[in-house]
This record gives structure tokens, C-alpha cells and sequence, in this order.
């Protein structure tokens, strides 16, 4: 094979803070406080002894004010009540071994050992915080709305895999080419993000089930995730790749059946220019004026960026910070998190929702997976963290108003969303928006006659510009200047006019060269061999692209045989992750 078709892609990820693991014990204190006579609450304990047969600790129990329960032979011990004021005095007796709290051990046959209930990003606990169980309660759960999910692809893992729970649009990633690599996330962030939109467990469609912590159950459990691929396994795409997604997602959103309601974007970049000339900024505008209600990561560069990322930085679409719930699912005590983007104090985040070590699916032997084992939950789950995780959380918020209240226009569902957010206590605007998302005070409130009246973007920039510093390398070369992945120009008063009228797509072709197959298969969009097409021989490096170009890796027994790319370069980190954790 040629050296020069050899070619891998890697990243440079900015630098991450430095985070505490928390290792979760998988059972909760049972015992609720009950008071007694004396007003003293009780709590139930377990008695281990010193000596076996010894009835002194039954008796200082009993001295103590307490009650003796059951014994517990296997320990040596027994189970008691006792007032939480003697609790101290109980565990200096010389005749006891120990005393701790009495514990349920729920059962974990659902979720590999791991308990929803006791983690605060769980997805048990993050559905409960924004009070979306409340809504599946009424039989609100997404049913027939679809969310386009632009990222680095899904993998069907157990939460994804039953029936149509995920439909592949195109595959614009550099990895479309290999067959086995196709529609699938080698990179491990679009699987976590569609956990968490629309995520639920195989063993999840029993009564009661949705809002059991044994299960896992995504924000929006009955919608639908439509996988539109632009990443490959180092995260490395293009703006032009991104944009080609979005025209694609709004040209096709009614096609096979689909209702594309939702499009999550946690790709951003550093534009150079503003969101009124931006291509991307301009792309994300024309889907939200098409009815589609478009949610973008806010970005992870805290008070020091300048700016939101682009396309959050265009004020229609809703830009989304993280929340930190700070240990407890009280929403009293929550914090911004220091890298969650700030804005400039005239465009900030709309809202807030959970991004702190959300725990979701996990794609073993993607890249993140191998990379990043400290964020491994278990066998099935990862943990994350980023205004990612948190766009995803509100795309899954958005596909239940949309189905309780279908005529629901972007604008709308903005304005429900961020009239009915919490404040986060002390806390100031520019970090947090409107506050904390509450989608069941959204869904009680009033339809608003609202629409916004920004100024609306052209299209008309620059599309180096829109690359701000994230650049593709090949071989050493950047792709950069006006031109999209295959080296074509790019003429921005075409391309705006074709979006605009929805018909920058004819079948597979997008500015001017065949990106993807022309129609549906099955399930998924058809594929298209990109090997007739070549790069610019002055600025990417004048090769070809066949299929056998990413040959070299393969996904096997649900691992990756090659895990890294070893010979390129990725500039910038565009995908609003802050951590794997």
C-alpha cells in the first residue's frame, strides 16, 4: 500500500483540569431517622461481637435506650435500633468488634454492578434533577420525535441496540470509506451523547422500569437518534464536514419516515468572525428556521474565551453551559463549572443543564475508552464530563415538549426552556444564562407567542475563518484557506443560496463532489467510494482516498484492534468534552 495513503489522524487535546475520582459504593443508607419518645431519632445499625455467644452487646443496646432485632450469625453479630445520640458511647464498648449503619443491597442485574441511585451523574439522577421522570410519569418520553446527533458516530452497545433506536444518515467521516468502520464511533463521544439523549437499556421496557435506578433510561427514552457520522476515531473533523451534516439533516429531515425535530451540535470552533458572516454559524440558522430546534455545547474554555463556541455563538440557536450538581441531587447547592464557557456578556449561555461526570454508555476500545480507562464506571458505563454531556441532556429535554406540543417552533421551545429555568444561587448570568433547565415546569407553562429578532446571519464569511485555530492535518500539510475537504473551492454566495433553499444536496453530491451514496438502505443512508476524488496538490497533500486508506483498523468482539493513529495531527480540540474521568 502506498506510505502516502497510510495515513492516521490524531489530537492534541487542550490541557484538563485535574479531577477527583469518586469510587461510588453500590448500596444506599436505608436507615430513615425515627423518633422516639424522648424526640431522639433512631437509626438502625449492625452489631458485630467480639466474643461469639456474648449477650453484653445486646444488653448495652439495650442500656442504651435501643432495640435488639434479628440476629446475624454469619457475622457474629446482630441488628439493632438505637437513638443517634448513644451511637458513639455503642461503638466504645469493649464488647463490641463494630458498629455501622444498616445498608440495603439493591440488585444490580440491570446496570453491571453500578447503582444509579447513590451516583449524582447518573442518568436516574440526571433525568430526576430536571425533572424529565416527571414527564415520562405522563407518557411523555420523546415518542416519535427524532434527534439528529452530529458527532463521531454510534456504536450499538446495549441502550442503542433495540429496535430502530438509531438510524444512520451519511457517513461524511474519513472513515465512510472502510466498511467496517462505517455509521460506527471509534472515538467513543457520540455513543456517550446518545445515552444520553435517548438512551434505554434493553431490559427497560417494563412498567415502571423508566424510573427505576436499575435501569439505565436517557432524557427522551422513546425518541429517536439519527447518527449523522463526521468524526473518526481521534474526534478529527472539518467544519466543512460539519456543515455539509447539517444541510444534509435539513434537507432530508422528513425523509424514510424521519422527523427531525432536534440537532445536537457539540462540535465548536474558535471562529475568527462574526455569527452574522459564519458558514457554520449561518448553517445552524437555516435548520432552526426549518423548524429544527438546534442545541450547541457551549464550549469548555471557562471566563477565558472570548467568545461561546461557534455555533453557539449565534443567538437564535440554544447555546448550553454546564452544571455542576456539587455531590447531591439538591440543585441548591450547585456550582458552574470553571471550564464551562462564559461568553462576552452579549451573547452567554442560554441555559445550564448537568455536565459534571455524567456517567453513559460506554464504547469499549474507542479511542476515549483506551486513552481514558480512569473514566470507566464499569463493563457498560463512562464518565464524562463537558457542555457536551449538558447539550445533550437539553436535546433530550426539547424532544419532550416537541412531542407533548408538536406545533412547537424553535423559537418556542427556546423560550419555554429558558423562561422556566432555576437560578443557580450566586451565580452570576453571564455563566449560567437563564439557569438551571427544569423541563417539567417547561412543559406546565403557557405556550408564548415569542420569536426572535436577531440579526440574522448570511453565510457570506469566511470558511477558514470559521475554522478559527482547528485545522485537519495530512502528512504534515493543513487543510486551511477556502476549500472544503476534497479541495474544492468554496463559493460562499452559492453554497448560502442552495442552503437556504434547502437544495445544497442533489443525491450524494455536496459542493460539487459525491460525499455519499444517493438514497436509503434499509436503515441507514447508502455509503459512496470517495476514491475518483483528490486533494488540492498545493495545500493537502495531492493523494487519493480508497478504502484501503483506512484498512489498518477493525472493530472486533466489540474492541478496536488498533486504538491510536500515529502519523498526523489534529490542532485544536472541537469536541466539547472537558474530561474523561
Amino acid at each position: 500500500m502506498d506510505a502516502a495513503l497510510a495515513v492516521s489522524w490524531g489530537f492534541r487535546r487542550r490541557r484538563l483540569a485535574n479531577l477527583v475520582v469518586a469510587f461510588v459504593v453500590a448500596a444506599s443508607i436505608a436507615a430513615i431517622p425515627v423518633r422516639g419518645d424522648t424526640g431522639s431519632p433512631f437509626i438502625s445499625v449492625l452489631v458485630r461481637k467480639i466474643v461469639p455467644g456474648d449477650t453484653q452487646p445486646e444488653q448495652e443496646v439495650i442500656r442504651l435506650g435501643g432495640r435488639v432485632g434479628r440476629p446475624l450469625s454469619i457475622i457474629n453479630g446482630f441488628t439493632a435500633t438505637v437513638p443517634a445520640t448513644s451511637l458513639a458511647v455503642l461503638k466504645q464498648s469493649h464488647n463490641i468488634h463494630s458498629v455501622s449503619l444498616d445498608r440495603v443491597v439493591r440488585p444490580m442485574h440491570a446496570v453491571d454492578g453500578f447503582d444509579g441511585a447513590t451516583d449524582v451523574g447518573s442518568m436516574y439522577n440526571t433525568t430526576k434533577i430536571v425533572r424529565a421522570q416527571d414527564l415520562w410519569r405522563n407518557n411523555i418520553t420523546g415518542r416519535g420525535i427524532d434527534v439528529a446527533l452530529i458527532d463521531s458516530g454510534v456504536v450499538p452497545v446495549n441502550g442503542l441496540s433495540a429496535g430502530d433506536k438509531v438510524v444512520n444518515g451519511p457517513d461524511l467521516s474519513f472513515e465512510s470509506q472502510t466498511d467496517n468502520l462505517r455509521y460506527l464511533d471509534t472515538y467513543g463521544h457520540g455513543t456517550h451523547l446518545a445515552g444520553i439523549i435517548a438512551g434505554r437499556g434493553n431490559d427497560a421496557y417494563t412498567t415502571g422500569s423508566y424510573t427505576n435506578h436499575d435501569y439505565f433510561v436517557g432524557v427522551a427514552p422513546d425518541a429517536r437518534v439519527v447518527n449523522v457520522k463526521v468524526a473518526e476515531s481521534s474526534g478529527a473533523t472539518d467544519v466543512s464536514q460539519v456543515i455539509a451534516a447539517i444541510d444534509w439533516v435539513v434537507q432530508h429531515r422528513n425523509d424514510n419516515g424521519l422527523n427531525i425535530r432536534v440537532l445536537n451540535i457539540s462540535f465548536g470552533t474558535e471562529s475568527a468572525q462574526s455569527y452574522v458572516e459564519d458558514p457554520l454559524a449561518f448553517a445552524a440558522e437555516v435548520a432552526w428556521r426549518s423548524g429544527i430546534v438546534v442545541v450547541a455545547a457551549a464550549g469548555n474554555e471557562g471566563s477565558s474565551a472570548t467568545s461561546l463556541s461557534d455555533p453557539a455563538y449565534d443567538p437564535y440557536v440554544i447555546a448550553v453551559g454546564a452544571d455542576n450538581p456539587n455531590g447531591t441531587p439538591d440543585t441548591s447547592d450547585d456550582v458552574i463549572p470553571s471550564w464551562s464557557s462564559r461568553g462576552n456578556g452579549q451573547r452567554n449561555p442560554s441555559l445550564v443543564a448537568p455536565g459534571q461526570s455524567i456517567v453513559s454508555l460506554r464504547d469499549v476500545g474507542s479511542s476515549i475508552d483506551a486513552n481514558h480507562p480512569e473514566g470507566r464506571v464499569n463493563t457498560r458505563f463512562f464518565k464524562g464530563s463537558g457542555t457536551s454531556q449538558a447539550a445533550a441532556v437539553v436535546s433530550g429535554a426539547a424532544a419532550l415538549l416537541l412531542q407533548q406540543r408538536p406545533s412547537l417552533t424553535p423559537d418556542q421551545v427556546k423560550k419555554l426552556l429558558t423562561s422556566t429555568a432555576n437560578a443557580v444561587p450566586g451565580v452570576d448570568a453571564g455563566a449560567q444564562g437563564a439557569g438551571l433547565i427544569n423541563v417539567r415546569a417547561a412543559s406546565a407553562a403557557a405556550t408564548p407567542a415569542f420569536t426572535q429578532t436577531h440579526t440574522p446571519a448570511t453565510g457570506l464569511g469566511s470558511l477558514e475563518s470559521a475554522r478559527g485555530s482547528t485545522h485537519l492535518s495530512r502528512d504534515g500539510v493543513e487543510l486551511n484557506g477556502e476549500q472544503d475537504i476534497f479541495g474544492a473551492a468554496w463559493d460562499a454566495n452559492a453554497w448560502s443560496s442552495a442552503a437556504a433553499a434547502g437544495s445544497s444536496w442533489s443525491g450524494g453530491t455536496w459542493n460539487g463532489n459525491v460525499w455519499a451514496g444517493s438514497d436509503w438502505s434499509g436503515s441507514s443512508w447508502s455509503s459512496s467510494s470517495w476514491s475518483s476524488s483528490s486533494w488540492s496538490s498545493s495545500s493537502w497533500s495531492s493523494s487519493s482516498w480508497s478504502s484501503s486508506s483506512w484498512s489498518s483498523s477493525s472493530w472486533s468482539s466489540s474492541s478496536w484492534s488498533s486504538s491510536s493513529w500515529s502519523s498526523s495531527s489534529w490542532s485544536s480540540s472541537s469536541w466539547s468534552s472537558s474530561s474523561w474521568e
